[in-house]
């Protein structure tokens, strides 16, 4: 049976519904704190959008149906081209995204898939839904006497589709012709130096001192930008793009995010002060 529970976000109340397939939060309810008139089917028919639904669903639902995805994606960002959640969930058999009626009634999505969508809304209030469903998690977590990292949750977010990498909370610096091209081995590697500059390697060797590595020293700015860079990382190897065009891109990628984030960092900052 599902457990019921509600985070407010900016004046917005959002349910958060948790069952034994994980955590899903309220799409519905998540639109209502976006300007202007939207639907959930205008981000929906995006093909970004799409692509990135598929990856998610390739990884996480063996039953995918890929013959009728492909259809989809092909028509994906057209102008006479339109989808709702149900078709959505008929055609592909996808797990991710759910139309409900009856008492939680309205459209839910995996937390995976809801802070995707919450970039939609706003890059600030993607920051504050993170920030509110990991107060909601410490609760539980605290009720239950058991510990729940929110770091390594969050980058679990996108596990199998990337993985993560961290440094200070600072605009990333535009990168040289030179390092563009290298070839690094590792594609973590391929975040680390269009977030940061450096490679993991170069990360470790300037910081002796300090136990971990790069990727456990986060902020919260800087997993929301990570976060969306592994989904774009992997849409563009996705669409085979060569690794020092999406190195270019995720860069300037980085940068417009950080500097959007920063732009908000007295609110931010005053919201994380109250933990």
């Amino acid at each position: 049976m599902a457990k019921s529970k509600k985070i407010e976000i900016k004046g917005t109340i959002i349910t958060v519904l948790s069952n034994d397939n994980g955590d899903h939060i309220s799409l519905t309810e998540m639109l209502q704190a976006k300007d202007g008139d939207f639907f959930i089917s205008d981000w929906l028919r995006n093909r970004n959008t799409v692509e990135f639904l598929g990856i998610w669903e390739s990884v996480n639902n063996p039953a995918f149906n890929y013959g009728e995805f492909a259809i989809i994606k092909s028509q994906a960002g057209l102008n006479n081209y339109k989808i709702s959640v149900k078709e959505w969930t008929e055609k592909t058999n996808a797990i991710g995204l759910k139309a409900t009626a009856g008492r939680y009634g309205g459209t839910y999505a995996h937390v995976d898939i809801a802070f995707e969508f919450g970039m939609w809304i706003s890059a600030e209030f993607k920051v504050y839904l993170i920030k509110e469903f990991k107060r909601l998690k410490e609760e539980e977590s605290n009720r239950l006497k058991t510990n729940w990292d929110f770091q390594r949750t969050l980058s679990k977010i996108n596990y199998r589709i990337h993985t993560d990498a961290i440094k200070d909370n600072l605009i990333p610096a535009e990168l040289e012709k030179k390092h563009t091209t290298l070839i690094y081995a590792d594609e973590a590697d391929v975040l680390n130096m269009a977030l940061f500059g450096k490679t993991a390697k170069q990360w470790k060797k300037e910081n002796t001192n300090k136990k971990g590595n790069i990727r456990d020293y986060a902020t919260i700015e800087q997993l929301v930008v990570l976060s969306n860079m592994e989904s774009t990382n992997a849409l563009l190897i996705h669409q085979k793009f060569e690794q020092s065009h999406r190195l270019l891109q995720l860069n300037q990628l980085a940068i417009i995010q950080m500097k959007s984030l920063l732009s908000h960092q007295r609110g931010i900052n005053k919201l994380l002060s109250n933990d």
